[in-house]
């Protein structure tokens, strides 16, 4: 049974990779992982003169997953559209009266709709490269970054998150072997993935950073 069902898997693959396969339309499904972080300038100081985030040089990725399905219409010059479920966040430093916060940095994440629209021309068989704009929806996040807010700016901070969509870029190389496919893109944020108003805040009313990631994916085109 173990020898039918490794044979019956080889057979898949090889049918999946098999290079007949050319078609000027794809669908099919893909997932893989980013590795993301939250960066920016230091800009929020508090009414009791403290800054209570580091996000300068901030190379802490955290590690999410990402998956959906995708489109392809064309070969050689092709649109690709997407829809992708994306876990993104960041590490990094928070501070209290001046004080690093002794659990270590803090590890925020966020669970987004991604849909970037790429636009890319085949290189060569094997080897594409595409770029496009792509909306970020977020549904849901962690609660760690409420919490951390909260923590360093008081019960009364009235903290308000704004900017659940947010606007970007994705950029990359990609390769396919036959229905089989590897994307490897890096991704970039035009407008900040959150905002957070303080009313406590002195020399910045608004608090908002950025996002970028790397992200690796395998494809699976079914027809």
């Amino acid at each position: 049974m173990k020898k039918l069902l490794i044979a019956f898997c080889a057979l898949m693959i090889t049918h999946a990779a098999s290079a007949q396969y050319d078609p000027s339309f794809r669908f099919g499904i893909k997932a893989g992982a980013n590795l993301s972080n939250i960066n920016g300038s230091n800009d929020l100081t508090l009414a009791s003169g403290n800054n209570p985030f580091n996000f300068k040089d901030n190379d802490n990725r955290s590690l999410g997953f990402v998956g959906g399905v995708f489109f392809r219409f064309g070969k050689n010059v092709y649109i690709q559209p997407e829809f992708l479920l994306s876990q993104k966040g960041g590490k990094f430093n928070v501070y209290k009266d001046g004080v690093q916060n002794p659990d270590g940095k803090v590890d925020v994440r966020f669970s987004n709709l991604d849909v970037p629209v790429l636009f890319g021309i085949r290189v060569a068989k094997l080897f594409r490269i595409n770029v496009g704009p792509m909306a970020s929806l977020r549904m849901s996040s962690n609660g760690k970054i409420g919490d951390t807010f909260d923590d360093v700016t008081g019960d009364n901070s009235d903290a308000e998150f704004k900017n659940r969509l947010a606007y970007g870029y994705q950029a990359g190389v990609g390769f396919d072997f036959g229905r089989l496919s590897l994307d490897v893109r890096y991704e970039g944020n035009f407008t900040d993935i959150v905002k957070v108003k303080f009313d406590n805040a002195t020399t910045a009313s608004q608090f908002g950073k950025k996002s970028n990631l790397f992200q690796a994916t395998l494809g699976l085109a079914i027809f």
